[in-house]
């Protein structure tokens, strides 16, 4: 389990690093109203993810929840990125697909 969570550990935080890169190049767009669900979904999954990740190295009784929901949050902020053509909301919906998947095999 150490192994997994260690691994996770990792893919949560490539995927708050990619939120947080995202977030910051959205808002130097030339259109940055068109982005608003994307940047508001940047800083929601980072937030979460920053969350779980405090959760693990605490060992919250709440582990699991905290990760499904992350997950959640992974596909949706992936969704939202998908939709752009820019290069950083390509990796960041990749990130975040690759944390939602991580998470949900943790919690299996």
């Amino acid at each position: 389990m150490i192994t997994n969570h260690e691994n996770l550990m990792k893919t949560i935080h490539e995927c708050l690093v990619a939120c947080n890169s995202c977030f910051d190049a959205c808002l130097k767009e030339d259109d940055v109203k068109m982005m608003a669900e994307c940047i508001r979904l940047d800083r929601e999954c980072a937030d979460v993810c920053a969350y779980a990740a405090q959760a693990i190295t605490r060992n919250s009784p709440f582990v699991n929840h905290i990760l499904e929901l992350c997950a959640k949050v992974c596909d949706q902020c992936s969704q939202e990125c998908g939709k752009h053509e820019h290069d950083h909301c390509k990796r960041c919906a990749e990130a975040c697909k690759k944390c939602a998947d991580a998470c949900r095999q943790v919690v299996a």
